[in-house]
Order: C-alpha cells, then structure tokens, then sequence
C-alpha cells in the first residue's frame, strides 16, 4: 500500500496528485448541466411529482418578495395613514399570505424528498445491475471499495443536491429576480445601482467557483481510497494479524486519513472566505443604496414609501446570496458524486455476448464437448499466460489439468467457463464458438467448485439451492447422500438449518467445501469444474469423496484441478502444464510410462506423502 502525498496543499498543487491509481479519470472537468438532466431521467416514474415540484417551487419563489412588499404596502398605506381597519385587514391578509407559504413550503419539501429518494433508488439499482454484468477483468481492475463508495457516500451527497440544493437554490434566484421586478418598477434608477453591483459578485462567485470545484473532487476520490483500503483491510484481516501488521496498517490508514481532512479544510477554508465576504458585499450594496435612496428622497425625486419597499425588498435581494454560496459548495459534492457514479455506469465491459450469441441447448443426461483450438490468452493481452493451447474433452470425459503454480490451470478454467475470451484461437462448446453461445445459457450448465469456497449469509439449505432455488430439501439430502457426507451435514448443530455468517464463518474449511460440492452437483450440469476442490478437505473425507466423485462425473465432461495427483488418477486425459504450455498429454498410467515432467511430479507428491 502506497502512503498518499503528503505536505500542506499550495495553489491546488496536492489536489492536482490526488488522482493515485485511477490515472485515467477525469477528476477536475468543468460541471455540466447534462448531469443534472441525466439525474431526472430517474424520476420518470413519478413525472407528475417533479411537475408538481417544479410550480410549487416557482410559486414559492414569488412568495417570498411578496411577504416583504406585503410589508411595505401596510407601512406605506394603513400604518402612515392611522387607518385602523385597513391595518386589521393588511395583518389578515399578510397572514394569510405567510400560512399559504408554509403550506407551499410543506408540500415543496415533501415532494422534493420523495424524488430524491427515486433518484437515490434508481442510481443504486443501475450500479448494481451493471456491476454484476461486467466480465471478471472488471473486479480484478477497479477495488470493490470503489464500487461501496459510488453506492453509498456519492449518491447520498446527489440525493442532498436534488433534496435541498437544487429547489432551494432555484427558490432563492427566484426570489431575487421577482425583488428585482418590484425593485424596478419602484424605482429603476436605484435598480441600476444595484445592477451596476452585480459583476462584482459575479466575479467573486467565479474566483472561488474553481477552487471549490478541484477540492471537492479531491476530497471525494480521497473519501474512495479511505473506503477501499477499509475494505482491503477487513477482508485481509487474517494477513493483517497473522503478520502482525496492525501498527503499520493502521499508520498508513491515519495517512489517508489526513490526506483526505486536508482537502476538506482546504475546502472549509475556502468557503469561510467566500461566505462572508458575499455577506459583506451585500451589506456594503445595502449602505450604498442608503446614500443614494436618502439623496433622492431629499431631492423629491422618490418618496419615502418607495424607498422602504425598495429597501425591504433589497432585503430579500441580498438575503438569498450568502445562501446560494452555500448552497454552491453543497452543490459541488453533488455533481463531483454524480460525475463518479455515471463513469462507474459508463464503463464499457471489455466483452459482452455476440448480438448473434443463442442460447446452447441443454440436452439432459449427456456431457458438453469442449474443444480448445490454438488458444492464446494473457490477462493483459501483451503478456499471454497461455500459448497454443489445443486439446478436446469428449461428452463425459474427464480431463486433468496438472503444473506448478502460474503454469496457466486457472486460465484454461477461466475460458471454458466464459469468464474471459481467448486473445487468439477458439473455445468451443459443442461445435460452437464461445463468442457464439450466451453466457448465462452456458452458465446454467455448469457446476463449479473453487478453492476459495464463497458462501453466502443465509442456512447451509440456502447455500445449497442457490445453484437451483426450487430445490426440495430432499432433494438437497439426495444429493448430499450420493456425495456420501449426508452424515456430516447431519452433524451440525442444527443441520441444513445451520446458519452461515458472512463468507461462510460459521463452519469450517472442509463444511464449507462440502456445501459447495452439494451445491454444484444439485444443479444436474453438463460441465463441472473442480479448482483445488478437495484442497480443504481432511485425508479422511477425501477418500469418501473420491468414489462418490467418480460416479457422479460420469456422463458429465468435467476439469479438475488438483495439486494431490491421487484425485486425477482416473482422469480420462491429463494436461500437464508448464509456463502457459501443454508439454505432456495422455492418462495417468501412460505419462508414468513416460517417465517425463508428470512422472517427476507423481515421484515428489508420493515422497511427501510417505514422508507425511
């Protein structure tokens, strides 16, 4: 792990480096008001509600400078002229008027959260749908802290600009451009006083705009690498301790930690600048307005009831204006979460089915025929892991798949299982092209058992009928009974009702490894793929497996992985893998005889094995 950049920030130079791992993304581009149209493609559910919110938000707006000419009207007329009745009526109606804007500001508010959360729903429904349709190059590539980050802190920070930003910033212009109409028609002489003003906060707005723009999105990819180093570091938790590497971890986490508080002051600092001094201006526009509204009323160029409602309505110009600042920096989070979130929904996978692909036929009670034809593959396509593969597994056959660690097993496995796409040559399925045959329609074929055996929260039964949910629990006890460890599920302490924590905690290796073996082999699949599969399974349990596996594969075409050449002796063909390349074929008793690379091998499993 990589400690950030540390040392206090000058002239952005540190937000500039803040872009670590993710060298391609473009952190600091100018805001778009297309994001903010995409985000209300989400609300088309409720299209009326955003219509709805959209005139009560205009209303209010007008509301708002009414309340204060309301005022003005009262003072000028009734109050000045001593008529009682017309100051009873006055305070009625301006009451009336002050109630229907609560009423407006109840319903405004309402409806603003209502489509926030549609928004809010709508993102994290998308990124999850797409996340789980990207190839598995994706998760190799971007950290799932990333992804936890995009579903939880980005999108909360969109649902606060559309809930309170973006109707609270429409509301306070709004409320400014209606004062300026009165204002106008009051005095226009006055009003171009104030106009006169304007590009000086103009100005403000824009020297500070960038500033808080590039600090935000710091702070936010910073956020990112606190979320995804947290979650490293759960996940690894067992390294962590075993290493006793607590101390270092924990130092390099407070370092992102101040990395990420050194954006967020930088931030706060600005922003303490720009708000006060939008309040000082409007304080100094108000003073300024004094001056000349006290000469022209001295010159009888304006009366005195014109200049209390221009002053009260310049009240509700300038008021809005410390608030907008505010509500800019708020809005910045948003947009910087909302840029984040549409490049993660963005992302292209790096492979999708043919538009061509069909669905391949599943004929019950027979095996796949899988042939590799010259396949060439490498993770990243400049650096090949697998050369010129070329073999055939028949209907029901097994093949072996045999090397030291990097020699290209897990490669071959990852391709038959469409789980990446050859560089060069084919994979084919019953005489189609992989590219040729849907990915779930293949998948659903399949039963898979790896040596990191994942399972979910949930009861042993769940875990079991995930590979087919209208399992019957008899069904799941016949399967485990043909596996010959029913007895060991019945062991547990409440059975197939035994609950399973979060990756299987709960149970232990060899459990683990059994309800993955049940649970692929209860979806009846035409191909099986063993990856290490008895790794984590005692000697004793091993042996039982053994015969059970042996009639159960039969009829299915089927890959094993295995380091213990005792579980591939039966393998109708043995691939025996050396730096990507097939170096020997044949079965079991043929390589022996050939005393070459997999008779070494067999001699040193078997010496170990004595000496163990």
């Amino acid at each position: 792990m990589t400690p950030p950049p540390t040392g206090p920030i000058r002239d952005l130079g540190l937000v500039r480096r803040a872009r670590d791992d993710e060298e391609d993304e473009e952190q600091f581009r100018p805001l778009e008001w297309g994001l903010i149209r995409r985000l209300f493609g989400y609300t088309a559910p409720i299209k009326g509600k955003v219509i709805a919110l959209a005139v009560l938000t205009l209303i209010r707006s007008a509301q708002l400078p009414a309340l204060g000419w309301a005022m003005a009207v009262i003072i000028k007329g009734p109050i000045t002229g001593r008529d009682y009745a017309g100051i009873a009526l006055g305070v009625a109606g301006y009451g009336l008027l002050a109630l229907s804007t609560d009423v407006m500001f109840h319903f405004r508010q309402r409806y603003a959260l209502e489509i926030g959360e549609t928004v809010v729903n709508g993102l994290r429904t998308e990124i999850f749908a797409k996340t789980l349709r990207q190839p598995m190059s994706f998760f190799h590539r971007v950290k799932i802290g990333r992804i936890i980050g995009r579903v939880t802190s980005d999108v909360e920070s969109v649902r606060v600009g559309i809930q309170d930003v973006l109707f609270v910033s429409v509301i306070q212009f709004g409320s400014m451009v209606f004062s300026a109409v009165v204002m106008a028609w009051s005095d226009w002489v006055l009003f171009l006083v104030v106009l006169g003003l304007a590009p000086i906060l103009w100005m403000l707005n824009r020297h500070f705009r960038v500033k808080l723009s590039l600090y935000t999105r710091a702070a936010q990819e910073s956020f990112s690498r606190i979320t995804a180093t947290l979650a490293e570091s759960v996940n690894g938790i067992r390294v962590t301790q075993g290493f006793v590497r607590q101390e270092t971890n924990a130092g390099l986490f407070r370092s992102l930690l101040a990395d990420h508080a050194r954006y967020n002051i930088a931030f706060a600092r600005t922003s303490a600048i720009l708000t006060p001094l939008l309040e000082l201006n409007s304080q100094f526009f108000v003073a300024i307005l004094l001056m000349f509204g006290g000469w022209r009323v001295f010159n009888g160029d304006m009366g005195m009831g014109s200049l209390i409602t221009f002053f009260l309505l310049a009240n509700q110009f300038f008021a809005p204006l410390a608030i907008i600042g505010n509500q800019y920096n708020q809005a910045m989070t948003a947009m910087a979460g909302a840029e984040r979130i549409f490049k993660l929904i963005d992302i292209k996978p790096d492979w999708e089915d043919a538009p061509t692909a069909t669905d391949l036929p599943a004929p019950r009670g027979t095996g796949a025929r899988v042939e590799f034809r010259s396949v060439t593959f490498g993770y990243d396509p400049a650096r090949p892991v697998l050369h010129d593969v070329s073999f055939v597994a028949e209907p029901g056959q097994t093949v072996a798949l045999v090397g030291h660690t990097g020699s290209g097993k897990s490669s071959i496995i990852n391709l038959a299982a469409k789980f990446y796409l050859p560089t060069r040559g084919e994979v084919r399925v019953d005489g189609r092209e992989i590219r040729e045959i849907t990915s779930q329609s293949l998948h659903r074929q399949m039963g898979m058992v790896q040596q990191q055996n994942l399972l979910f929260t949930g009861t042993v039964l769940d875990n079991i009928r995930l590979a087919k949910p209208e399992a019957s629990e008899a069904e799941v006890r016949e399967a485990a009974r043909r596996l010959d460890c029913l007895d060991l599920f019945a062991a547990l302490p409440q059975g197939f009702a035994t609950e399973v924590g979060e990756r299987g905690a709960g149970l232990s290796l060899g459990q683990r490894q059994l309800v993955c073996f049940t649970r692929a082999l209860i979806a009846d699949p035409r191909i099986v793929i063993l990856d290490e599969a008895t790794s984590s399974i005692d000697a004793i349990t091993e042996s039982r497996l053994q015969k059970a596996l042996i009639e159960l594969l039969r009829g299915r075409t089927s890959f094993v992985v295995a380091h213990r050449l005792s579980t591939i002796r039966h393998a109708d063909l043995v691939l025996v893998l050396d730096q990507g390349r097939v170096i020997e074929r044949g079965t079991h008793a043929e390589l022996l005889a050939r005393h070459g690379h997999y008779a070494a091998l067999y001699r040193q499993f078997v010496q170990m094995d004595d000496r163990a």
